[in-house]
């Protein structure tokens, strides 16, 4: 999320797969030097999402495996530790990638707007389409972590900078597309399951920001709708 910058007189307010994603890691070991040798309360669960064998029991190579994935997609503590934000973030992808290419199949999003961008924060996807025809995606997006929520209803774009920079959190946010206050789609250098999430807008990664540029213009509708759990 960011802040919105127009030359005139225009001044716009600020505000700002079901998984865990946010919620705390409740019992899992302190932050230490090397891996953990304790099996996690989902230790079953990540070894097969992981190809490892599944014996429910931490070896070396499950903690190399698990640490890795932490690492790439910025789960902290990154020790190895089967918990429920590791599993989370897997079981989404899980979710996300059960959904093929039908990410309206519940109807959720109108199909009576002709083009419009789709966001389902339950299962932190994204998608254009054109009426019932699907432009593009699914893609899986980060939007806001509690406190910061990603507003939900039908809105329009209604500004886009493709150089903007937050004057709030000092970032760049490249190929925004604002459609709510502050709250926008844009590029980032992060893992789209990096938790918490976003300050409020809908995070991409770099591919897919620039693909909504080309597809979307100022007036196209976005439809936000579901819950991100933990918010």
């Amino acid at each position: 999320m960011g802040d919105i910058r127009r030359r005139g007189a225009i001044v716009l307010g600020i505000t700002g797969l079901v998984a865990p994603l946010t919620l705390a890691l409740g019992s899992t070991p302190a932050q230490a030097a090397s891996c953990t040798t304790q099996a996690g309360p989902y230790q079953k669960q990540v070894e097969k999402f992981l190809g490892r064998p599944v014996d429910g029991k931490q070896s070396a190579a499950d903690c190399k495996a698990i640490r890795a994935f932490q690492t790439k997609h910025g789960i902290t503590p990154n020790i190895g530790y089967a918990g429920s934000v590791t599993w989370g973030v897997m079981d989404l992808m899980n979710k996300q990638k059960a959904v093929g290419n039908k990410p309206n199949a519940a109807g959720k999003c109108p199909t009576n707007k002709g083009r419009i961008a789709c966001v389902n924060l339950t299962l932190q996807i994204s998608w254009i389409q054109d009426g019932s025809r699907l432009v593009y995606g699914p893609v899986p997006v980060r939007t806001g972590r509690n406190g910061y929520e990603t507003r939900t209803g039908l809105k329009k774009i209604y500004w886009r900078d493709i150089d903007h920079v937050s004057n709030i959190y000092n970032v760049p946010m490249p190929y925004s597309q604002f459609f709510d206050g502050g709250q926008a789609f844009h590029s980032v250098n992060l893992s789209m399951w990096n938790p918490p999430g976003s300050h409020g807008c809908v995070n991409m990664t770099p591919t897919t920001a620039k693909k909504y540029w080309s597809l979307l213009k100022n007036g196209d509708d976005v439809f936000v709708y579901g819950r991100k759990p933990g918010t």
